[in-house]
């Protein structure tokens, strides 16, 4: 059975990098009906913090890729580290290192002067006695000849040159177990099939290999994921935008949208840009996982978005629209006195503008709020001398029609219209300024039985009084 993890260390919120990890993880589990598995690798003591960790399941939560075992932290798992670390040991695998920090950096610093790649130079790697006074950490014995190829599922097969991998350490004086050689072990007794990760820990793989062989542990098979661009082709960082998926659902976006987008970044299948989370689950695979770095296009992003807007119930939009109503004040007090219908007829006339929960929160205020703040702009271009007979005409004929239904406003309008002889657009644009503060919204018939008659004759009141016109 397929058993795939993904294994973030908290050391900052889930990225976008490590979403697309997760997910690719996930998918993958999930097509070939396997097991997704989710790995809290917090042996970094200084950088770990547990804000970090709720943080990456909170995301991991939004973006619905649920796991079937963990989280596991790897600060639980020591015991089992350190019997791994003294078996190394005592099958002369690893050894002793004496050296302190400010030696190895004095020879890092000698060998890149010299031109030198700044490897280990073993000078412990066969020491017979230890080093008075000095607590030492624990190095693997890496071959020194020969290379170790692997045989990656994305990009073929690559070889690295044993010569240039020097002896790592896989215990720190102070006894905490190091990245390279814990995630190993996790693996094992997680019993991973298969490590899908970014290519940025490509070079970690040669040295991993060899600490699966050395514990006589199988190999399980790499997938390695190109890495994610900005749009100048340097590496994905906030200066391209928000890189935390956390920030996206802040900024207005769907969890579905985010996910398909992700999905697309690197893999493919055909044309097809719009996949259903089943959809995506169906036609996953490694195969179609592109070699080359994939570009973040935010604004394909937000018309994607747009799409999953347009394409969600109505009732499920106006649920997660509603506490962004809330924290903008658009809505005070208990939104539970809302009539439901009403508020998702109102939803429903601007999601087709919309391309965020936050620009559709923005578009609810001119109906959830008693009164409008009027574009200086729009005031002056359309309240004015010229429109006021419009105004006061329409104002007049919607207080007297019986009810304030779509078609009897329509008639209203008509009215006016032909009794100015203009057009329908000249009439209505004055009176949207003047119902919603600004010169676009949806049609203006249904605007107005949205808001209602009672807003609308006041907003109209208030727009002809601004012009001056006490008529």
């Amino acid at each position: 059975m397929v058993r795939v993890r993904f294994a973030p260390s908290p050391t900052g919120y889930l990225h976008i990098g490590g979403a697309r990890t997760a997910l690719f993880n996930w998918l993958y589990a999930r097509h070939e009906g396997g097991v997704f598995v989710l790995r809290i690798e917090d042996t970094d003591r200084d950088r770990s913090t547990d804000e970090y960790i709720e943080a990456i399941i909170e995301g991991m939560k939004w973006l619905n890729l649920d796991w079937d075992e963990g989280p596991f932290r790897q600060t639980d798992r020591f015991d089992m580290y350190k019997a791994c670390v003294e078996r190394l040991l005592a099958e002369k695998k690893a050894y002793y290192c004496y050296c302190t920090p400010e030696e190895l950096e004095e020879r890092r610093q000698k060998a890149l002067a010299e031109g030198r790649p700044p490897r280990y130079d073993g000078r412990c790697r066969n020491l017979k006695e230890p080093v008075p006074g000095r607590t030492p950490s624990v190095r693997f014995r890496m071959p020194e000849t020969g290379q170790t190829v692997i045989n990656d599922l994305i990009r073929g097969h690559v070889s690295f040159d044993n010569s240039q991998l020097d002896d790592f350490i896989i215990a720190r004086s102070d006894g905490t177990p190091t990245y390279n050689f814990v995630v190993v072990v996790d693996d094992v007794d997680m019993k991973i099939t298969h490590v899908i990760r970014g290519d940025d820990h490509l070079n970690n793989t040669p040295k991993q290999v060899h600490i699966y062989n050395a514990l006589g542990y199988d190999v399980p098979k790499f997938a390695h994921l190109p890495m994610i661009l900005g749009h100048d082709k340097t590496r994905l960082s906030k200066r391209h935008g928000a890189t935390s998926v956390m920030a996206y659902k802040e900024m207005g976006y769907l969890p579905g949208a985010l996910v398909n987008y992700l999905a697309r970044l690197g893999w493919s299948f055909g044309d097809q840009e719009v996949f259903t989370r089943e959809e995506l689950i169906k036609h996953f695979s490694l195969e179609h996982i592109g070699k080359s770095a994939a570009v973040f296009n935010p604004e394909k992003l937000l018309w994607l978005n747009g799409e999953y807007m347009r394409n969600t119930p109505v009732g499920e939009l106006s649920r997660m629209v509603m506490p962004l109503l809330i924290e903008k004040g658009i809505i005070v007090g208990d939104p539970s006195g809302i009539d439901r219908q009403w508020f998702e007829k109102a939803v429903a006339s601007l999601v087709e503008r919309s391309k965020t929960l936050q620009q559709l929160a923005d578009a609810m205020r001119f109906y959830l709020s008693e009164s409008v703040e009027i574009d200086p702009a729009a005031k002056e271009k359309f309240l004015n001398q010229e429109t006021l007979g419009y105004l006061a005409d329409i104002r007049d004929a919607l207080a007297r029609i019986p009810e304030f239904t779509r078609d009897n406003i329509e008639k209203a309008f008509r009215e006016v219209v032909e009794k100015h002889g203009q057009k329908l657009a000249r009439v209505a644009q004055p009176v949207r300024v003047a119902v919603t503060g600004g010169t676009v919204s949806p049609g203006i018939f249904d605007v107005l039985e949205i808001v209602g008659r009672e807003r609308t004759l006041k907003r109209l009141g208030k727009a002809i009084k601004l012009a001056g016109y006490e008529g």
